[in-house]
């Protein structure tokens, strides 16, 4: 079953990594490489990535034919979503295993769904 483990960020967990000494920031950053390499490793991993932030969005509505499109972000929000992991495991007891591991999770900030066919689409 596919899962995917939003990591979101917002003002206050923003600060506090940039508050960080050197050495913290790179102890986090490398928790991601090895998250990734084990993931890869046992075959879970279909992606993951880190997103700009929500300013760097742009806004896209269609009417009549004529596409148009605004700066974000999309909508005011207190957090905003960070990055992504789309995984693929047996199971939500493995997705929230895995989703322990990202480093954000210590501050409440990773959210794991499932991944839902649309009905009448093939995933």
């Amino acid at each position: 079953m596919r899962y995917v483990i939003l990591i979101y960020s917002n003002p206050e967990s923003r600060r506090l990594w940039d508050a960080f000494p050197a050495e913290r920031r790179r102890e986090g950053l490398e928790a991601y490489a090895a998250l990734n390499e084990a993931l890869t490793a046992s075959g879970e991993l279909i992606a993951a990535e880190a997103l700009a932030g929500p300013d760097t969005g742009r806004r896209v509505h269609v009417e009549a034919g004529r596409t148009t499109s605004t700066d974000g972000p999309f909508a005011e929000v207190k957090e905003v979503v960070a990055g992504f992991y789309l995984v693929e495991c047996d199971g939500a007891d493995r997705a929230l295993e895995i989703a322990a591991r990202v480093p954000e999770a210590a501050m409440g900030l990773v959210e794991v769904r499932p991944v839902t066919a649309l009905s009448g689409f093939e995933a």
